[in-house]
């Protein structure tokens, strides 16, 4: 590799990482922009071994893409932990049961049901402008018409 492109380089893996605080993230960070394990230690002065350990921990362990669970009394349904954690779900928090057409259930963390809200949103309104504060320019307008008509 020649030079330019070495210094290049190494000056899109420091922008990958500016900010980060620990090492562990810096690896997962560069690993995620497709980085090779090598390439991580060699650029954070460290071992491959280190690299290769934070990766493997971080790793999800592979989940059934389905699952069958009993229902217990009450009709209540525990859903395993490792489920819980790759959706992000913890004690307390609020999820949606939708029942869909076919007789599905189908279970929603909010903020999953948050997110497709904000992205069919943003089909509409595709701009960078708070919806917000665009509500609140149509309010004062219509208050300054009524205003000048009274």
């Amino acid at each position: 590799m020649k030079r330019g492109a070495m210094a290049d380089d190494r000056r899109r893996m420091d922008e990958v990482i500016a900010g980060l605080p620990t090492k562990a993230a810096k690896i997962r960070a560069l690993d995620q922009s497709g980085y090779s394990r090598s390439e991580i230690a060699k650029h954070l002065g460290i071992r491959y071994q280190h690299v290769r350990n934070v990766l493997v921990r971080t790793k999800p362990e592979a989940l059934p893409e389905s699952l069958w669970l009993k229902v217990g009394p009450g009709g209540r349904i525990v859903i395993p932990a490792p489920y819980r954690k790759a959706v992000g779900v913890e004690d307390g928090d609020q999820i949606m049961l939708r029942l869909e057409e076919d007789g599905e259930l189908r279970i929603i963390s909010q903020r999953v049901a948050i997110k497709r809200a904000q992205e069919l949103v943003r089909r509409y309104f595709p701009g960078e402008e708070r919806l917000s504060d665009l509500l609140i320019a149509q309010r004062r307008a219509e208050a300054a018409r009524e205003d000048q008509e009274t």
